[in-house]
């Protein structure tokens, strides 16, 4: 019996899978077990000629009885990846290649029926699973070396065909890596906040949301920038550390979203699903769960564009994210967690016309469609968004501004410093753990964003004023603290606080 290791990804997070393969008396058959997908049952079709065409015994000339175990035998296996281990085992069963050392090799491909290995989904999260697990070499399609190299302290062996594979493990060939990668990326916007004309307050409150991330909500007639001011948040945003870097490209890669073009997500991602999305595309899942848009967004941007246009479950689902920083997708067969920590960013009108309140233009909605449309945001989804602010139309004098980016430059600076301050204090007192503002659990909140005693009395007035629930509480705290962190003040002051209170009180007067 031979024994060689494979990787299939469930989730983002890869599993290492025995591939045992044996041989015994009668009639020629060649079963694959170990709860294989359709897949990985064809498999051997591919195998078989792969083999053939490399110009070697082909396996059914053999008049034997092959086995194929993909242990552990209870786990799902699905997907092309162990077409290559396969391949080798058969190869080595029958003698047609010399025995080489297994037990410190990776193997992963999908095979073309001539023979060449194709890329695969998922191998930046086998790579980093390799790693962990011990193994020397990692031999991969060499379509996937970029991803994969963003993983050190393994040797990576990139290859192109079985023949290839073959050649190395015999000792026959050398292939040699040279890694020459960087985290540092060249990135273009499609719009930045220079680019916004007038807007002052809400280019203020995006500036606010950059620093701490907190969630947004946008309320306005049609044309008066939300979509633009949304795609503009990424502009001012910094770019994302190593280990950040390399958690965000995981689930790309598991998606199938790298290439060389992209080798690695550097940046916080910028997703805008339309609101036709179904409940899976948005918060995952699926028959073998997937990441949804809330997962693609981790350490990102998540824009829903017309957010009363989506479903009703959709826009609940994400309260779950919004307040743990991950989703739990749970089947008959298992139970995976998806990381989903993003700024939620919403848009939508005031009314189903999109003139309500509107000074120059009269709302031709009646009540009752008003209030059926503004209840499609639900209260407790409305109290997990930190700000929430009115976008009116653009005043046509503001149609001939000219794009400032001095000032941008200096808007940057100044989340750049905000998000310094939040790293010194926050690891300090959450233990070494630095999250920023807008993720701040609530039972450390008030250690670190304490009031003075003039402070307190106008935020309990403000409390009784408006009903704010302890939620909304909290979110006006971690908004002063923000708000003192871009101005370089180690305070919060009376000032800060009336600041974030009026982003979350003004919105209702725009409702029914």
């Amino acid at each position: 019996m031979f024994r060689l290791y494979s990787s299939s990804v469930y989730g983002i997070d890869a599993r290492i899978i025995e591939v045992e393969i044996d041989k015994s008396g009668g009639l020629f058959s060649f079963s694959i077990v170990g709860l294989p997908d359709k897949a990985i049952q064809e498999s051997k079709e591919r195998v078989f000629l792969a083999i053939k065409n490399l110009g070697a015994k082909s396996i059914s000339r053999f008049n034997q009885k092959f086995v194929v175990n993909l242990a552990p035998a209870d786990l799902k296996k699905e997907g092309a990846f162990f077409d290559l281990p396969i391949a080798i085992g058969a190869l080595l069963s029958t003698g047609q290649i010399k025995n080489f050392n297994t037990s410190d090799k990776l193997f992963v491909g999908e095979l073309s029926l001539e023979g060449k290995v194709k890329k695969i989904k998922g191998a930046l999260p086998i790579a980093l699973g390799a790693k962990k697990q011990g193994f020397k070499y990692l031999i991969l399609p060499r379509e996937n070396i970029f991803e994969a190299s963003l993983i050190k302290g393994i040797k990576l062996i990139p290859v192109e065909s079985l023949e290839e594979t073959i050649l190395w493990c015999e000792g026959r060939r050398k292939i040699e890596f040279k890694r020459n990668f960087s985290f540092k990326r060249e990135v273009s916007f499609e719009v930045d906040l220079s680019q916004i004309k007038g807007q002052l307050k809400a280019k203020r409150v995006l500036e606010i949301v950059a620093a701490g991330s907190h969630n947004l909500l946008m309320v306005g007639p049609p044309g008066g920038g939300k979509t633009l001011l949304a795609k503009s948040l990424i502009s001012i945003l910094p770019p994302l550390s190593e280990e950040e870097t390399i958690e965000v490209s995981s689930i790309y890669s598991t998606c199938g979203f790298l290439s060389e073009k992209l080798p690695i997500v550097s940046f916080p991602p910028f997703r805008a699903p339309h609101h036709s999305s179904s409940h899976i595309a948005i918060l995952g899942g699926g028959q073998i769960p997937r990441p949804g848009e809330v997962t693609l967004a981790h350490y990102g941007i998540l824009f829903l564009d017309e957010m009363p246009e989506f479903q009703r479950n959709v826009l609940e689902g994400i309260r779950e994210p919004l307040e743990e920083g991950k989703i739990t997708i749970s089947r008959a067969r298992q139970t995976l967690v998806f990381p989903a920590k993003f700024v939620l960013v919403g848009a939508m009108n005031p009314c189903p016309c999109g003139y309500l309140g509107d000074p120059d233009r009269e709302c031709k909605c009646s009540v009752s469609e008003v209030r059926r449309y503004q209840r499609k945001i639900s209260g407790p989804l409305l109290d997990r968004i930190d700000l929430q602010i009115e976008v009116p139309r653009i005043e046509i004098k503001n149609f001939f501004q000219e794009p400032n980016f001095e000032e941008l430059e200096k808007t940057k600076e100044r989340i750049r410093k905000a998000r310094e301050v939040q790293r010194e204090r926050n690891l300090k007192f959450l233990g070494g753990k630095f999250v920023l503002n807008g993720f701040l659990p609530s039972r450390e909140i008030e250690k670190i964003c304490k009031l003075g005693e003039r402070e307190k009395s106008i935020l309990e007035k403000v409390v009784s004023k408006y009903y704010l629930s302890a939620r909304s509480y909290f979110k006006v705290l971690k908004i002063s603290r923000t708000i003192a962190d871009l101005e370089g003040s180690e305070k919060i002051n009376s000032d800060h606080i009336l600041e974030a209170v009026s982003y979350r009180t003004k919105l209702g007067e725009i409702f029914i």
